[in-house]
C-alpha cells in the first residue's frame, strides 16, 4: 500500500513539473507576442539605432539594446535625432549623394518605429474617441425592409460609404440625403450604399441581422442583404447643406440628346431645379442652356477638359437664359459618379511585385485612390493605417506580400527594402510640401492641420532637420536600388491628371476605358483631402532650413537627369 502511494505520490510530482513547465512556456509565447504587437524594439547589430543619436535610451537599457516602450508611445521630438548631436562632414561634403545614402541607413530604423507608432497611436486614440461618444441620433427615415444585395450588380447604384468602426443608420441616411438620393442601404455592418429605385427582390426580415459597427442594437443588413430606408423626408433638411458646384461654361456638343441620356426643358429653369432632376435621375452633371437641363457624364466627346470664356454664357448663372446656342453651363451634382467606385482583389497572385513609393506627405494616400479607381483593383500597403482601411482601403488589412493588390504602398528605402519589388511607381513631390503635410498628418491626423503652437515650438526644426535630409536619400536610394522605374512628380500629376495617370495605369499592365479616367477625373480628390490650404501669419520654413533643403533638391534633380529621368519641376527651387 506505501510502495503504491509512493508511486502515486511520484507521478503527481512529475505532472505537477510539467504543467508548470508549460504554463511558463505560454507566458512566455504570449510575452513575446505582445512585444511583437506594442512594436517594442530591438536593436540589432548595424541595422540598430547608432550611438552618436541622442536619443532617450537609459544607459542600462542600451548596453542590451533595448528600446523604453513608452519612448515610443510619447509623441514629440525625442524620437527624432538631435542634429547638433550628429558628428557630420563639413558642410560642403554634406549633401552629396554618398552622404544621404549613409546617413539614410543610420535613420531608417528611427523612422520606421516613428512611423509605426505614429499609426497604432492614431487608432488608439480614434478608438477611445469612439468609446466616449454617446449615440443619441435618432434615425429619421422609413424602413422599408430587408433585401437582397450583390455587389458586382448593385441596385442602389449611387454612391458608396464605407466606415468599417463608426457605421451607424443615421450616419448612413443623411450622407446619401446629402446628395440627394432616396434610398439609403446598409449591408456587412459597415457599408452605406444610396440609390433612387428601390431594390426588387426582398429577403426574409431575419437575415438583416448584423450590427451596426458604430451603434449597438441597431441593424445594418447583413451578408449580401440590404437594410434599406426611405430617405425623403430628409432630403428637404439635407437641402440646403448639399454642394453643387458650377464647373464652367463649355462649348454644347452637336447634338445633346445623344451626348446626354435624360434632359428636360422647364420654362425659367433655374440652377437648383435643373440638379434636382439630375440629382433623381442619379447622374452627375447637370447641364443647362437656355431653358433646356441635360443630365449625364463626363465623356470623349464632352470631357470638361476644354473651357471657355464665360463670358460666352450670357446672363447670370441662376437666370434661364443664361446660356444658349453654341454654349452650356455646367454643374456638378451632389450625386457621386460610380462608374468607377467598383473594386476588387486581384483574382490570381500577380506575377509582378510592384511598389507604390514616396516619402511621407508626398500624396500616396491620394495616387492610391486614384489607382485603384482607375484600375478597380485594390492597393496593399507595406503598413496597416486603420483609418484608411475604415474609409474603404480594404488592401490595408492584406498581406503586403499577398500579391492580391495591384501596387503596395511604402515609404521604406535602403537596399533590402528596395529589391523586394520588381518594380515600382516613385512618387515625389516638392519637399516643402511634403514636410508640411506630413508634420500636418502626425500631429492633426490625415485631414486636420497642426496649430501654431506645434509650428514654432522645437518640434518642428528638429522635424526638419531629420526628415529633410530622408526626402533626398529616398529618392537616391530606389534610383540606385530600384529594378525598373516610372518617376511621377506630384505636381505633373495634379495639372495633368488623365495623361498621367495612364501612364501609371499602362505601367502597372491594366487596360482601362477612357470614361472610367474620365470618371477618376470626376472623383479626383477622394476623401483624404484636407479642406482648403489653412494659411499661416508666418514662415515656417528659416533661411537655414531653405539653404539645407534646396542643397538637396540640387542633389535628387542631378541624381535624376544622370539616370536619364527628366529633373525636379522648376517650383522646387529655389524658394
Amino acid at each position: 500500500m506505501a510502495k503504491a502511494f509512493f508511486r502515486l505520490q511520484k507521478f503527481l510530482r512529475r505532472t505537477q513539473f510539467l504543467l508548470f513547465f508549460l504554463t511558463a512556456a505560454y507566458l512566455m509565447a504570449g510575452s513575446l507576442l505582445l512585444l511583437q504587437r506594442t512594436r517594442l524594439v530591438i536593436q540589432q547589430g548595424s541595422r540598430g539605432t547608432p550611438s552618436n543619436q541622442a536619443l532617450p535610451v537609459p544607459e542600462e537599457m542600451s548596453r542590451v539594446g533595448i528600446m523604453e516602450p513608452r519612448s515610443l508611445q510619447s509623441p514629440g521630438p525625442r524620437l527624432l535625432v538631435r542634429m547638433d548631436a550628429l558628428q557630420e562632414p563639413a558642410l560642403d561634403q554634406r549633401h552629396g549623394p554618398h552622404w544621404l545614402l549613409s546617413r539614410n541607413s543610420e535613420l531608417r530604423q528611427l523612422r520606421r518605429r516613428w512611423f509605426h507608432r505614429f499609426t497604432s497611436d492614431q487608432e488608439t486614440l480614434q478608438t477611445a474617441g469612439f468609446k466616449a461618444m454617446k449615440h443619441t441620433a435618432e434615425h429619421k427615415g422609413t424602413y422599408m425592409g430587408c433585401f437582397t444585395h450583390d455587389s458586382r450588380e448593385r441596385t442602389l447604384r449611387g454612391a458608396v460609404f464605407y466606415d468599417l468602426r463608426k457605421m451607424t443608420v443615421a450616419h448612413c441616411q443623411e450622407a446619401c440625403a446629402e446628395r440627394a438620393y432616396s434610398y439609403a442601404g446598409l449591408a456587412y455592418g459597415a457599408e452605406c450604399y444610396c440609390g433612387n429605385t428601390l431594390p426588387a427582390a426582398a429577403a426574409k426580415p431575419e437575415e438583416c441581422s448584423l450590427e451596426c459597427k458604430g451603434q449597438k442594437g441597431s441593424v445594418c443588413g447583413g451578408v449580401n442583404r440590404l437594410s434599406v430606408y426611405s430617405v425623403e423626408e430628409l432630403r428637404a433638411a439635407a437641402r440646403r447643406r448639399r454642394n453643387v458646384i458650377y464647373r464652367g461654361c463649355f462649348r454644347a456638343p452637336e447634338n445633346l440628346t445623344d451626348t446626354f441620356p435624360a434632359s428636360l426643358i422647364q420654362p425659367n429653369l433655374t440652377v437648383e431645379m435643373c440638379s434636382e432632376f439630375c440629382s433623381k435621375k442619379e447622374f452627375p452633371l447637370a447641364v443647362i442652356r437656355g431653358q433646356e437641363c441635360y443630365c449625364g457624364y463626363p465623356t470623349r466627346g464632352f470631357s470638361l477638359r476644354e473651357g471657355t470664356d464665360g463670358l460666352r454664357c450670357s446672363g447670370t448663372r441662376n437666370a434661364s437664359s443664361a446660356a444658349g446656342g453654341e454654349y452650356c453651363l455646367v454643374y456638378q451634382t451632389p450625386v457621386q459618379d460610380t462608374r468607377c467606385t467598383d473594386r476588387k482583389f486581384l483574382t490570381t497572385k500577380s506575377k509582378v511585385f510592384v511598389a507604390l513609393s514616396s516619402f511621407p506627405g508626398a500624396g500616396n494616400t491620394w495616387a492610391r485612390h486614384l489607382i485603384e479607381h482607375a484600375t478597380g483593383y485594390y492597393t496593399g500597403s507595406y503598413y496597416f493605417d486603420g483609418a484608411l482601411y475604415n474609409k474603404g482601403f480594404k488592401g490595408e488589412k492584406d498581406h503586403w506580400r499577398s500579391r492580391r493588390t495591384i501596387c503596395v504602398k511604402t515609404h521604406e528605402s535602403g537596399k533590402t527594402e528596395i529589391e523586394m519589388f520588381d518594380s515600382a511607381i516613385l512618387l515625389i513631390r516638392n519637399p516643402y510640401k511634403s514636410l508640411m503635410a506630413e508634420f500636418n498628418r502626425k500631429y492633426a491626423g490625415h485631414l486636420g492641420y497642426a496649430t501654431d503652437r506645434n509650428w514654432k515650438s522645437k518640434e518642428w526644426p528638429d522635424f526638419v532637420n531629420s526628415y529633410a535630409s530622408w526626402w533626398a536619400s529616398h529618392v537616391l536610394e530606389w534610383l540606385k536600388y530600384g529594378k525598373r522605374l516610372l518617376i511621377v512628380h506630384y505636381e505633373d500629376l495634379k495639372q495633368s491628371l488623365i495623361p498621367k495617370l495612364k501612364e501609371m495605369v499602362e505601367f502597372l499592365n491594366v487596360t482601362v476605358t477612357e470614361d472610367r479616367l474620365l470618371c477618376v477625373e470626376n472623383n479626383r480628390d477622394g476623401n483624404f483631402k484636407r479642406s482648403g490650404a489653412k494659411q499661416k501669419n508666418f514662415e515656417p520654413f528659416t533661411q537655414e532650413m531653405k539653404d539645407r533643403i534646396n542643397r538637396y533638391i540640387l542633389t535628387v534633380d542631378e541624381a535624376l537627369r544622370g539616370r536619364n529621368f527628366s529633373g525636379l519641376p522648376r517650383e522646387y527651387v529655389p524658394r
